[in-house]
Parts: C-alpha cells; sequence; structure tokens
C-alpha cells in the first residue's frame, strides 16, 4: 500500500498534465474556432510559458481564459516537477523498483515461513531461521524497522502493511508456506492472522506469541498449531537459573556460537539411505562413527522415544533427533544421506 501511494502521485501528476492539454486543446477550439493542430500549439506555448506569437489575435474570451488556463498550470506544472524530481534525486524510483522486482520474487516462493511483526520476537525468529537456511518473507507495518535491520539482505524478502489484511497474506505467499509465525503486539491481531492464514491454508503450521494466559486457548481455537508466551518462558529461564543453572548452560551451549557450538537436529529417516530401514540403534552406531548422539526417536509422529533402546529398529518415516557439532552433523550426512541421482 505504501509504495501504491507512491505511484499515484506519480500518476496524479501525469493524469494532471494530460487533463490540462485536452482542456486547452478543447477551449482553444471552441472559443477561438482553431483547427486540431493550430489549438495544440497554442496550448503548449500557453502551458511552457514561452511566449511565442498568438496564432490569431484572441478574443475577449479567449483572453481570460488564457490568463485562467496559465496561472492553473503554473501550479500544475510546479507540482508535477516537484513530484519527478522527489522521483529521480530521492531515490523513490529504485525504491519502488527494488519493491516489486522483491514481490515478483515472493510469488515465486513455495515452502517458505512467513513472519508477521518485525519486533523484538520476531526479529529473533527471523534471525535464526535465516541462520538455517529457510527462505523468509517478513510483513511489518513500520517501514522504518525493516529498513534500519541489518538482517534485510538477499536472503530476506518483506512486505509493508497491515498482517491481519487477507490481501497482504496472499502476497506474502500463504497458500504455498509452509509456516507461518506472528508475533504482533496485540494479541487480538495475532487471533486475526490466525484464524485469516488456517482459511487461507489448513495446512499450515502456526506458531503465535500470546501476552496473556487467557488468549492461548482462542490462538488455538483460531487455528494455531503452538503458541508461545515470550513473558512466562523468560520467568521459567530466570527461575531455572537458581534451581538448574547446569541445566541453562547446557541449553545456551546449544544457542551458543563458536566451533564448540551444540546443535540439536532433526533426520527424517526417508531422507537417509534406504537399506537403514530395518537396522538396530546398535548397528547403526551414530557415535562411533560420527561423533554425533542419537538422544531422541519419534516414531509415526505419534510416539516419542528419549534416549531410544539400542535394540530398537529404524522404521519408514521415523525421525531421529540428533545432538552434535556443525561437524558431527556433516558427518552423519555424509556417511547415511541418500545420493541424488
Amino acid at each position: 500500500m505504501w509504495q501504491q501511494l507512491k505511484l499515484y502521485r506519480l500518476f496524479w501528476a501525469t493524469g494532471l498534465v494530460v487533463t490540462s492539454l485536452l482542456t486547452g486543446v478543447a477551449a482553444y477550439m471552441l472559443l477561438e474556432r482553431y483547427t486540431l493542430l493550430e489549438a495544440f500549439y497554442m496550448t503548449v506555448i500557453t502551458v511552457s510559458t514561452v511566449g511565442f506569437q498568438e496564432v490569431h489575435p484572441l478574443s475577449p474570451e479567449g483572453r481570460l481564459f488564457t490568463s485562467i488556463y496559465l496561472l492553473l498550470n503554473l501550479a500544475i506544472i510546479a507540482y508535477t516537477v516537484s513530484v519527478i524530481t522527489t522521483y529521480l534525486f530521492e531515490g523513490e524510483l529504485r525504491t519502488i523498483w527494488k519493491t516489486y522486482m522483491n514481490e515478483r520474487e515472493i510469488q515465486r516462493y513455495s515452502g517458505h515461513v512467513i513472519v508477521c511483526g518485525f519486533g523484538r520476537n520476531g526479529q529473533k525468529a527471523t534471525r535464526d531461521l535465516l541462520a538455517s537456511q529457510e527462505q523468509i518473507v517478513v510483513i511489518e507495518t513500520n517501514v522504518d524497522l525493516l529498513a534500519g535491520k541489518h538482517l534485510i539482505s538477499n536472503s530476506l524478502h518483506y512486505l509493508t502493511g497491515d498482517a491481519t489484511e487477507d490481501e497482504l497474506l496472499e502476497r506474502a505467499g500463504v497458500r504455498q508456506a509452509k509456516a507461518l509465525i506472528t508475533t504482533l503486539p496485540k494479541d487480538a491481531d495475532n487471533v486475526f492472522v490466525t484464524l485469516t492464514a488456517r482459511g487461507l491454508n489448513p495446512s499450515l503450521q502456526i506458531i503465535a506469541r500470546a501476552s496473556e494466559k487467557t488468549t492461548e486457548q482462542k490462538l488455538i481455537r483460531a487455528g494455531a498449531n503452538y503458541v508461545v508466551m515470550p513473558d512466562e518462558i523468560g520467568g521459567s529461564h530466570m527461575a531455572s537459573l537458581i534451581t538448574q543453572p547446569e541445566v541453562i548452560h547446557f541449553l545456551e551451549l546449544l544457542n551458543g556460537t563458536g566451533p564448540n557450538k551444540m546443535h540439536l537436529e532433526e533426520v527424517h529417516l526417508n531422507r537417509l539411505q534406504r537399506d537403514l530401514e530395518g537396522l538396530s540403534i546398535r548397528e547403526l552406531d551414530v557415535r562411533n562413527r560420527t561423533g554425533a548422539t542419537l538422544i531422541g526417536l519419534n516414531r509415526n509422529g505419534s510416539e516419542f522415544l528419549v534416549s531410544p533402546d539400542a535394540d530398537i529398529c529404524l522404521q519408514a518415516d521415523d525421525v531421529l533427533i540428533l545432538l552434535g557439532t556443525s561437524p558431527q552433523i556433516s558427518m552423519f550426512q555424509q556417511l547415511f544421506k541418500e545420493e541424488e541421482g
């Protein structure tokens, strides 16, 4: 919408000039009986104020019209010049072109993540998703907030506007997206976005932020898969620093930086070598072969096994949960990932 308003200024200025020219031609043909060519010539020299000689001496009516017409066109030309100057020298054309290419790129997205709201929670979610090589589309009303962040790059595309509008969610590719995160400041807006997005894409995974405990059930009824309450999580984290400090230090290691940073990685068995199906965890020998640790197993999306027994055999659609450093996870992928061919 913001970019459309900018274009409207250019279209409005162009329309004023064209309307003025047509009015002048028509008036001179009616008042002075000029031919079309003569009327156009008289209109152009009047609008441009060059002061060339009139085609024929003007009648009193013609002089009155020319005087008023000239004064009006001084204002029209001044407005048009200011608009064109803004577009040429303040970079608005470049901004509009960049926005146009940005939206064309979004239209080609599929399986991406939409983040509604670019406040503190939205920025953190976006940063982590970019680090995981996800395709992101951010929706934010505050243009300055978007433009001022270093996250805006070729990896991140954004739209400016109200995320509660159906049309904006459509432009963000909600029908083709795999997930949506809504972190808008008002709980009511998050409920509305969730309800709208669920109606547009029934299979979409929706994670919603809530400030009030009473909003949680409303978001779930509206279609949210998960509801996150940052204030409640923050309070629990502070309490755990007193009661379970080493556990928190371990979790911070998972979210840290540097070569020793640990990762939790989920690996779908159907993306690995086919001959792994039927092998036991003991036969897989992940720890000795890669250094990573198999800490969990999700079976058919219904049963979650923590620290699974070594004699459990792998089945189709199993999801392995691995803990390890980046090199260890990469080694697992090299050893067990199915070769593309």
